[in-house]
């Protein structure tokens, strides 16, 4: 048998064995076994509840070689501390032929083994947790105290030389200030402004955000009161807010919450930053108005048509360029063939060479070539305290780049092209008149689409090219997809106007008028789009609209 020694000195227990004693007790193992000993791995000042140990993953890669059958461990807490990691890394040392054995623990290979190994890795997994329950209480000792315990502070306090809390005279009074504005009816991002204004930044010297400041509003702590976990203190700390003031900024913000959203479910343009005019080119972007008769209308409009622009597109109804688009979505998704092709395509892709590896691996180099011009002058008697400095720097640096490359190596493509097909056919289920889901469609599916007066061109993520198609196909894909074309352009509104029985067109004082008649009526506001100027006249006529001066 070929084995290694794997070794580990963790820094959170200075009574642990040495690395040398460790080492002693694995050989003495291996001698009484008859095992042929390879170079040891290890670890110094390394914990097990972290995978962040070079050499452990270097032992586990190593055993894909089939270089060694066996790890021998001086006690299974060694290995790992957690009965998860335990079985994940014992899994695939096992699946290479490897088998993990104690110097210092008798364990047999049957059922009763299995039973007691699992026993040792739970009393290590008890240990962990038992110290991690040891530091809260230290944590709560200083709770009661009111003292920091570590995170984040807050802004407008700063920690003094005991650990508590101080209010910081530079940036307090711009705190007060922000609970003040908002009580007096400020927005969010009008309070948020002033902040960044008056060079207010994060402890990460951060600009200030909407949600910094919401969390700050919402922080009990500058109203004096200390937590930690379950343990509450009023007046624990020095006040920024007084209550009366936070109080009532709470009331705003929970009246804030509980009004109607600015912006509806229906107001989300899907197509936003995706379409754009076939015409000029340039994007087009989602808006609204409001009719005298109070019905919204929403529509895409070319930023070029917009005042003073040089494009004359017409703008088009929201909801029936979204539903063209998604009918030819799930056309693309029905395509058994084209979803074996994206399959192949992301398979590749996944294979596909890590561009990470040569960076690291030219980094390591570097700090490799670093380390041996140091040991060079040491040899030399060249050493200085900066010496020494930069050449603990330069092993850190060493070991955290080992790692990385590590972790590089192992992150193998997890997914199967089954795996890839499954997740692509799950998008057929979606419901394409629900709007989470209408999202996910056009995200996930469409890089782009051009928009003209007849036609539309979308360039797909998933599919080479792109593809036109004009809108007398995409409506007859409509008729039969569960999607209706509620809003189609303009001139083919105006077509479906003249072929309705009675309806008439005329001119009066140069304007175009139409009078519409039974079902015509009932769909003339849904396809009037913002700039027809709808109006209906009822004095003369049952009802007529003008028509922009076409008829």
């Amino acid at each position: 048998m070929i084995g290694v020694i794997y070794a580990r000195y963790s820094s959170d227990n200075q009574r642990e064995e040495s690395i040398e004693g460790q080492l002693r007790e694995c050989r003495q193992y291996a001698d009484r076994n008859g095992i042929t000993l390879l170079d040891p791995y290890i670890d110094r000042a390394y914990s097990a509840k972290t995978d962040n140990r070079p050499s452990f993953l270097k032992m586990v890669k190593d055993s894909a070689a089939k270089k060694f059958d066996t790890v021998i461990v001086w006690k299974l807490d060694r290995f790992a501390r957690n009965r998860y990691d335990s079985a994940h890394y014992k899994s695939i040392l096992r699946k290479n032929g490897v088998r993990v054995v104690s110097a210092t623990e008798s364990i047999s290979e049957g059922s009763e083994g299995i039973l007691l190994e699992s026993v040792l890795e739970g009393m290590a997994e008890y240990y962990s947790a038992d110290l991690a329950q040891k530091v809260i209480r230290g944590l709560t000792e200083n709770a009661l105290k009111c003292k920091y315990n570590g995170g984040t502070l807050p802004i407008g306090y700063v920690i003094d030389s005991a650990q508590y809390f101080q209010i910081d005279p530079i940036t307090a009074p711009a705190v007060l200030n922000a609970f003040r504005h908002y009580a007096a009816g400020k927005s969010m991002r009008e309070v948020t402004d002033e902040l960044n204004i008056t060079g207010i930044r994060t402890k990460r010297n951060g600009k200030i955000s909407i949600n910094s400041v919401t969390r700050m509003l919402h922080n009990r702590k500058y109203i004096g009161e200390y937590s930690y976990r379950d343990t509450v203190i009023p007046g624990g700390i020095p006040a920024i807010v007084p209550k009366e003031l936070f109080d009532k900024v709470q009331e705003r913000m929970a009246k804030t919450k509980k009004a109607p959203a600015h912006h509806k479910a229906e107001d989300e343009y899907l197509l936003t930053t995706k379409i754009f005019c076939g015409e000029c080119k340039r994007m087009m972007t989602g808006e609204s108005g409001t009719s005298h008769m109070g019905n919204v209308h929403r529509y895409y409009k070319c930023n070029g048509a917009r005042k003073g622009g040089d494009c004359h597109k017409k703008t088009v109804k929201k909801e029936w360029i979204e539903n063209m688009v998604l009918s030819k979505i799930r056309e693309v998704i029905f395509d058994d063939e084209l979803l074996n092709d994206v399959a192949d395509r992301l398979m590749e892709r996944l294979h596909a060479e890590n561009t990470n590896l040569p960076i690291l691996r030219r980094q390591l180099k570097e700090v490799e070539k670093g380390i041996d011009n140091f040991m060079n002058a040491i040899q030399m008697g060249i050493i200085t305290p900066s010496t020494k400095e930069r050449l603990n720097d330069l092993e850190t640096q060493k070991s955290e780049l080992t790692v990385q490359i590590m972790k590089e190596e192992m992150s193998v493509p997890s997914l199967t092209k089954e795996q890839i097909l499954f997740f692509l056919k799950k998008f057929r289920e979606l419901n394409p008149k629900l709007l989470d889901h209408r999202r996910r469609l056009i995200d996930s599916f469409v890089n782009a689409v051009y928009l003209y007066d007849d036609r539309l061109t979308i360039l797909f993520n998933c599919k080479d090219g792109n593809k036109t198609y004009t809108f007398a196909e995409i409506e007859a894909a409509l008729k039969g997809s569960g999607l209706s074309a509620l809003a189609a352009p303009w001139r083919v509104f105006l077509q479906h106007l003249k072929s309705c029985e009675g309806t008439r067109f005329f001119s009066y004082r140069n304007v175009a008028w139409c009078v519409v008649y039974d079902h015509a009526f009932s769909c003339v506001y849904g396809h009037l789009g913002h700039g027809q100027r709808e109006y209906f006249w009822n004095e003369y006529c049952p009802h007529a609209i003008i028509l922009n001066g076409e008829c």
